[in-house]
């Protein structure tokens, strides 16, 4: 599996948002993102039927960009099944997002249902 390179990684690590899109059809949405290690971690608050994480687990590509007009970096997304990265996740989230009105989406994270939507990104 490939990697991203140490200034992607970077900017991964201190943006609050990365932009995502999955498959080829999705439009562009803002959402966390956390790096762990030098491994990079998404993970759906909503898990709608149509959503992004949804496109993921039957299509495997998408793409990400760092800044909202950013250049587009082809990604594939394996779904998470381990709980010991899964709590990791969890933990980075609690890390990054500190303010207030954080609390609540990084309580809810924690769920069954969110963490079974936990997808780790690699470049394509």
């Amino acid at each position: 599996m490939q990697t991203f390179g140490d200034d992607e990684l970077a900017a991964l690590r201190t943006e609050r948002y990365v932009w995502i899109r999955a498959g080829d059809d999705h439009r562009f949405i803002a959402i966390w993102v956390v790096v762990v290690g030098r491994r990079v971690y998404v993970r759906s608050w909503n898990v709608k039927p149509t959503g992004w994480h949804r496109v993921f687990t039957e299509e495997k590509k998408g793409a990400i960009r760092l800044s909202k007009g950013g250049s587009e970096i082809l990604v594939r997304a394996t779904l998470v099944r381990g709980d010991r990265v899964k709590t990791a996740v969890e933990d980075a989230y609690a890390e990054k997002y500190t303010t207030p009105a954080s609390r609540k989406y990084v309580k809810g994270f924690r769920t069954k249902r969110r963490r079974d939507a936990t997808f780790e990104l690699a470049p394509a």
